[in-house]
């Protein structure tokens, strides 16, 4: 019995040295395969996750979105009787646009939403652009809100440039 340690390099046969090699080529092909089936395990699972959320709050969203609509068919009749009737007709008109989605997105699943949502833009672009300019109007309110109550919990004085004053003298530069 040879021990491959006590051959001479030039003397091995190819297999005996290409043997390690493959072996860990092997192993490696069946780690990366695990791995990847774990990965798609774990993101079907949270898809379904997201699926379910998705489903349990589409009856909140369509009371949300049905009260907005039936605050711009008041906005909207209110407007028409002063002196501003054509933009109350397009508030109004929005207004049960929104109702009618309300309707329609109770109960649905997210690509159903997502069709509705498409479907609805083509049939009604202005209340589609206008929902939009809504929601970024909200989104930026939120962001710049956000911004002044983070600024306000930081404080700002002379202590926090004496820190960093004295923690990047002791730093050396290279």
């Amino acid at each position: 019995m040879t021990d491959d340690f006590s051959v001479p390099a030039g003397d091995r046969s190819p297999s005996a040295n290409a043997s390690p090699v493959t072996d860990l080529k092997n192993k490696l092909n069946e780690d990366v395969n695990s791995t990847t089936d774990m990965i798609k395990e774990g993101s079907g699972a949270v898809i379904e996750k997201v699926d379910e959320v998705v489903s349990e709050q589409t009856h909140y969203a369509a009371h949300q979105v049905s009260g907005i609509a039936t605050a711009l068919e008041r906005v909207g009749a209110e407007l028409e009787g002063a002196d501003q009737r054509h933009i109350g007709r397009y508030a109004r008109e929005i207004g049960r646009s929104l109702a009618d989605v309300a309707k329609r997105i109770e109960g649905k699943d997210l690509g159903e939403m997502a069709t509705l949502a498409e479907n609805f833009g083509r049939k009604q672009p202005m209340a589609f652009l206008g929902i939009a300019a809504l929601a970024g109007l909200t989104a930026s309110r939120f962001l710049i809100a956000s911004a002044k109550r983070s600024n306000q919990a930081r404080p700002t004085g002379p202590s926090e440039t004496v820190r960093s004053v004295s923690t990047s003298e002791g730093t050396p530069n290279g």
